[in-house]
């Protein structure tokens, strides 16, 4: 069996006002933190041989994330991947490492390559400094260009960055701007989301008090449409709904989370998956790390009855261009899923191919309601 750890670093140097992700400023509980997702991995060091014994499980990605994952000291770095390789049997294909592009130097890349770091994700957002302003990053353009050049003359060729479309006032002509300045960059993976107003979020505040205006959902679309075309045109492959590669640079990590495989997650609000229960830890870094030093685990979980993981299949492998392999699912389950998917079939919204059940380009956009008229619970 393969399995993935997630490590999640919380820290920020500031935070953007889009962000609903767990993290914290306070930089002063860095070696604290790290100290104690250090024993968090020791203390679970058997949690997956123990729900299968008789199948060898072996680490085969590894994903830091934050956060911002670039601030850690190369020393904080180094002990997070060493004890992973020294607790867990890794046969690791991909061990992913999100930057900022300020934090990027040709000694920082230089330190996580040797270290097995193969992959980087890059939170580049946009090309446009009114726009980095705006959502409060720390970089410039100039820098988010640069860090690419600098992690491929520093020796890494697996590069992913992440792009957002939708910003108030944003015009189409501006994204199509950013996604021409992306590929004179030819990274092998972009990821590209429309920004969300997450509720407790400045950025939600903002929409809230009138003080911007939400991109409407016409304009949304039509940002999406130009996102495939202009990647597809370009021999990019749209293999999940955000998501795209250059062929063989499919994001392994990541596709472990739509295609039903085990991972581990560590840290403060890191979440796990073992095919029979889900868990999180405490979103709260004092909590965790004053739970971990009493030799506790900081989380809840729950059991996954076998609606709920028919569902988790639902709303994950959807998401892929091969979609959910109906012949994954138990029969009952799979009549289910069929006889909930006519009217979308007969409407143009999914397709089944070799039992093979999947969005058409119709449904991409509606996507979360189609997935909902397959769901049980």
């Amino acid at each position: 069996m393969k399995a993935g750890i997630y490590v999640h670093i919380p820290f920020c140097e500031s935070r953007c006002i889009y962000c609903g992700f767990y993290s914290t400023t306070a930089k002063d509980w860095c070696t604290r933190y790290v100290d104690a997702l250090l024993k968090e991995m020791r203390m679970r060091s058997d949690e997956l041989r123990s729900l299968y014994p008789d199948n060898e499980c072996t680490i085969d990605t590894v994903y830091i994330g934050g956060g911002t994952p670039s601030t850690l000291s190369t020393e904080d770095i180094a002990r997070i991947i060493n004890t992973i390789k020294e607790v867990y049997p890794c046969t690791t294909r991909e061990i992913t490492m999100e930057m900022n592009p300020d934090d990027v130097t040709p000694a920082l890349i230089t330190s996580v390559r040797t270290l097995g770091v193969n992959r980087i994700s890059l939170g580049v957002q946009t090309f446009s400094d009114e726009r980095l302003r705006f959502i409060r990053r720390r970089h410039n353009a100039a820098q988010a260009v640069k860090a690419v050049e600098t992690i491929r003359r520093a020796g890494i060729d697996n590069i992913s960055i992440d792009l957002m479309f939708g910003f108030p006032y944003e015009t189409l002509d501006d994204w199509q701007n950013d996604l021409n300045t992306a590929l004179k960059l030819r990274p092998n993976h972009i990821s590209a989301y429309s920004l969300m107003y997450e509720e407790g979020t400045p950025l939600y505040l903002l929409l809230q008090n009138g003080k911007i205006k939400q991109t409407d959902d016409d304009t949304c679309l039509a940002m999406y449409t130009m996102l495939m075309d202009t990647l597809s045109a370009n021999g990019y492959e749209h293999y999940e709904i955000s998501n795209f590669c250059l062929p063989g640079y499919r994001a392994i990590h990541n596709s472990s989370y739509w295609n039903d495989t085990p991972y581990l997650g560590f840290g403060a609000a890191a979440h796990s998956y073992n095919l029979l229960t889900r868990s999180w830890n405490v979103a709260d870094i004092k909590e965790y790390i004053n739970t971990i030093k009493r030799g506790k685990l900081p989380s809840d979980s729950e059991r996954i009855d076998n609606d709920t993981h028919y569902d988790d299949i639902i709303t994950t492998a959807m998401r892929t261009h091969e979609g959910v392999d109906l012949k994954r699912l138990k029969p009952e389950y799979r009549d289910y899923a069929l006889r909930s998917a006519k009217s979308d079939i007969d409407g143009g919204l999914l397709e089944l191919t070799n039992d093979h059940l999947r969005l058409t380009r119709k449904g991409l956009f509606v996507s979360d309601m189609v997935m909902s008229n397959l769901m049980k619970v």
